[in-house]
């Protein structure tokens, strides 16, 4: 099972990923985690990126690529993966695709979890953490009482990448970049939506479906 995951911010995409990895068997590959890892071990890889991480730089396609080409060939990726953060691009989706027909390959989807931008501002913004203990609370769906952790009585604050400013940011970027991606698979018939909107295990159940295994 060769799974790209796609979605905006606040979507619940790292939930949905750790559920479908475990029930699929398959490991969750996201980018994040490929860079720090090459990074951390001084990889040729690594030590190129580090260059233009470490100039504020953003890091360019090939060298990404290679990265990612290069994980998924470990034993862990034999029965499929899940990738999350790549590609962003269409160029990156493009290599992808040439890499996975060299080995006589092919994706199985890419799942779209689908979510309207008032939703996710409302979901994001009023988000709020104890610093003390990391309890989560949410203004409208799970308040904390007079503004203080129930668990342990700190005052629990708004994160700075939950404020409205910064969430519409996130939102304007992941348009620009993910909607030439998603017609990109939609052209090769290759992409799948589901309702973000719904209760954790209803999105799940939906995936399930999607993927030739419900529930």
């Amino acid at each position: 099972m060769k799974i790209i995951l796609l979605g905006p911010p606040g979507a619940g995409k790292g939930t949905q990923a750790k559920s479908i990895s475990n029930r699929y068997s398959i490991p969750h590959i996201s980018t994040g985690d490929i860079f720090r890892k090459n990074i951390s071990e001084n990889t040729p890889l690594g030590i190129e990126a580090k260059k233009y991480i470490d100039n504020g730089q953003l890091v360019p396609d090939q060298v990404t690529i290679d990265m990612v080409k290069d994980r998924l060939q470990h034993d862990d990726c034999e029965n499929g993966y899940l990738l999350d953060g790549f590609p962003r691009t269409v160029s990156q989706a493009e290599a992808l695709q040439e890499f996975l027909q060299k080995r006589k390959e092919s994706l199985d989807t890419a799942l779209c979890i689908e979510v309207p931008r008032d939703f996710i501002l409302e979901r994001m913004t009023g988000r709020r953490v104890c610093p003390s203990c990391g309890a989560s609370y949410h203004i409208k769906f799970n308040p904390p009482i007079e503004g203080k952790c129930e668990l342990c009585g700190s005052d629990v604050v708004q994160r700075k990448d939950d404020t409205e400013e910064t969430v519409k940011e996130r939102l304007d970027v992941y348009e620009r970049q993910t909607q030439p991606l998603i017609d990109f698979y939609k052209e090769r018939e290759l992409l799948s939506t589901v309702d973000g909107t719904k209760a954790i295990n209803e999105v799940f159940e939906s995936i399930c479906t999607i993927l030739g295994e419900p529930v």
